[in-house]
This record gives structure tokens, C-alpha cells and sequence, in this order.
């Protein structure tokens, strides 16, 4: 289990299959409605910490939490209580958390600290380096790297909430480009009164504009009518997207551009919808850097900056352009 289904489906479920050479949709001992895999004389189920009905439910042999710090401990004891032989439990040490307070040093439970050093005859040699490539991000490089328990500190977004899906309303959309080191983010908005609800469609590298186009046109995104405001830094790619029939739009950049575009998210209570999966990890973990002597700097973290660009984006060009006022 893990905080809801659908970081399942991206992480642990996808996971699953890969290990046991199988295909979902097609394995015919897994039922997609319920979420169960039929092995042997047992069962997997998988489910989110949202789904009260599960989480109240009957008992299990053994419980997986992935990324336990996401889930909270009440959900966690109540499953744990319910588990006949063991719990594990998995974690980035982003800080301390109910398994350092509830679980950790008691001599009945078993801690192992892993890093990707543990993987790397699996990892593949990218990752390895996107990984090393974060070295100058003290925090970063802390929790993800040495897998140490970092600060969370400087949050340039520290509150939101997730939901099911978007409400009702006047959708509009932001874009950050990305290709070979980057990832391109397309995400959906809408503002109802005070709230800022969002959900992300793409989330992709090596994604060219006419993959774009042709990606946001299955969205449903309607041609040369719904406003898209994308990174003005890409003239080029924002003639050659709107020249395949969508109504983008250049957000202006300049100075103090974007710290005018977080205090307009920041004017909003935010919102994800659940599905959204590297958006809200994104958020979760995009910060301000500090300098050597502990201060923070207006520099962001760089890795987690895709979905909450896009985001900037689309509301300094909804509720109104950027001047320069650096």
C-alpha cells in the first residue's frame, strides 16, 4: 500500500510486473477492478491509505508501505496491528517521521539503510549520473544520495492538499519544455474562489513539438482555443506548437520574474489530483538552496522544478502578465 492507488500504479504495481515478467492487462490471474494478484494459495492487494474501506479491512499475512513517510501513523498502526507476520516499510529520509519515533532501535524491528551505491550494477549509468550530477544541493544530496535524514527547509511551496479530480470550471494550462535533460510538464488548472486545484497530463523526456501537439490534442485540449502559457525562453518552440493549431502563449520572464510567479501560486490553497505523482513529489521537494554558510538563496532545486514551472506559468498568465519589477 501506499498514500493513494495511483502512486501505486506509477511505482510499486509497475514494479511488480516488471520483477515477475508480466503484463497487466493481459495476465489473467491479476483483476484490475479490485486491484488483486491471485499466487497460488494467495493474494496481493494493492491500495491506497485513502481508501478508508481497505485500510479498515480484514487481515493479511504480510504489509508492504512504500514511501511510509507519505502515510500517516494512524493509517500505519491500524494496518500494522492488522499484519500477522511482518511490516516493511520503505522511505527517502526527507526527515524524521513516525518510523523514527514508533518503529526505529525497537529491538523487535530491523533497520537497513540503503543507497544507490547498494544498485548500481542495476541502476542504469544515466541515473547514476543524474543522481551524482546533484552533489552541489547539500539536502539533496544528504537524503537522496547518502540517504541521511535531511531538513525539510525552505519549501518554496510547503502546503497543499490532493483530491480525486479537478473541479468543475474555466481550465487553463501551463507548459515547461523540456528534451534529452529535461522533462517537458504539461498541467491543467483551474481557480474556484481562493483555490488553486491542478493535475498533471505530461510528464516526459525526449518529447518533440509535433509530440506534443499531437499528445495534447488526445487530452482533449481544444485547438486554438484553450490558453496554454509556456516558457517564453523557447520562441521557436512555442511558434512551432502554436503553428500546429494551439493557442500557446509566451509568459514574459525578466527580473524578479519568478519570485512574482511563486507569490501568485501563493496567493492560492493548492491542490493536486492524486494521479499527479511527479508533480506533488516535485512539490514536496522543490526548495530554496542554502549557500555555504546555511542561508537560503533565491536558487531552486533545478531537479523538481518542471511540474511547478509549468504551474507558474499557467497563473502569472491567467490572472495576469508579469512586469518587470526587479
Amino acid at each position: 500500500m501506499s498514500e493513494s492507488l495511483p502512486h501505486l500504479r506509477k511505482g510499486a504495481i509497475r514494479d511488480f510486473f516488471n520483477i515477475i515478467d508480466s503484463d497487466p492487462k493481459s495476465d489473467p490471474r491479476y483483476n484490475m477492478s479490485e486491484h488483486t494478484y491471485n499466487w497460488g494459495n494467495g493474494m496481493f492487494e494493492f491500495f491506497g491509505a485513502d481508501e478508508a474501506d481497505k485500510v479498515r479491512g480484514p487481515r493479511r499475512g504480510m504489509l508492504f508501505i512504500n514511501e511510509a513517510n507519505n502515510v500517516p501513523w494512524e493509517t500505519a498502526r491500524g494496518l500494522d496491528i492488522r499484519t500477522q507476520l511482518l511490516t516493511i516499510a520503505d522511505w527517502n529520509p526527507v526527515s524524521e517521521f513516525w518510523a523514527h519515533e514508533h518503529w526505529i532501535g525497537k529491538p523487535e524491528n530491523e533497520y537497513i539503510h540503503s543507497t544507490y551505491l547498494d544498485a548500481v550494477n542495476v541502476i542504469p549509468k544515466e541515473i547514476v549520473a543524474n543522481i551524482e550530477s546533484n552533489k552541489d544541493d547539500p539536502n539533496w544530496w544528504n537524503v537522496y544520495g547518502l540517504g541521511k535524514i535531511g531538513k525539510v527547509e525552505g519549501l518554496v511551496y510547503p502546503y497543499f492538499e490532493q483530491v480525486d479530480e479537478l473541479p468543475a470550471g474555466d481550465y487553463f494550462y501551463g507548459l515547461d519544455w523540456g528534451f534529452t535533460n529535461d522533462y517537458t510538464a504539461l498541467t491543467k488548472h483551474v481557480i474556484v474562489e481562493k483555490n488553486l486545484y491542478s493535475k498533471e497530463l505530461i510528464y516526459e523526456k525526449g518529447l518533440t513539438n509535433d509530440a506534443i501537439a499531437a499528445r495534447m490534442g488526445e487530452l482533449g485540449i481544444q485547438s486554438g482555443y484553450d490558453e496554454i502559457f509556456a516558457d517564453s525562453a523557447e520562441p521557436k518552440s512555442i511558434k512551432e506548437v502554436f503553428n500546429l493549431g494551439f493557442n500557446v502563449k509566451g509568459v514574459t520572464k525578466g527580473p524578479g520574474s519568478v519570485k512574482f510567479g511563486q507569490q501568485k501560486v501563493l496567493q492560492y490553497k493548492q491542490h493536486w489530483t492524486k494521479d499527479s505523482t511527479n508533480c506533488i513529489k516535485e512539490q514536496r521537494n522543490f526548495r530554496y538552496i542554502p549557500d555555504k554558510d546555511g542561508n537560503l538563496t533565491d536558487k531552486t532545486t533545478h531537479l523538481y522544478s518542471h511540474g511547478m514551472d509549468s504551474r507558474r506559468y499557467a497563473v502569472v498568465g491567467k490572472i495576469g502578465s508579469y512586469f518587470d519589477i526587479g
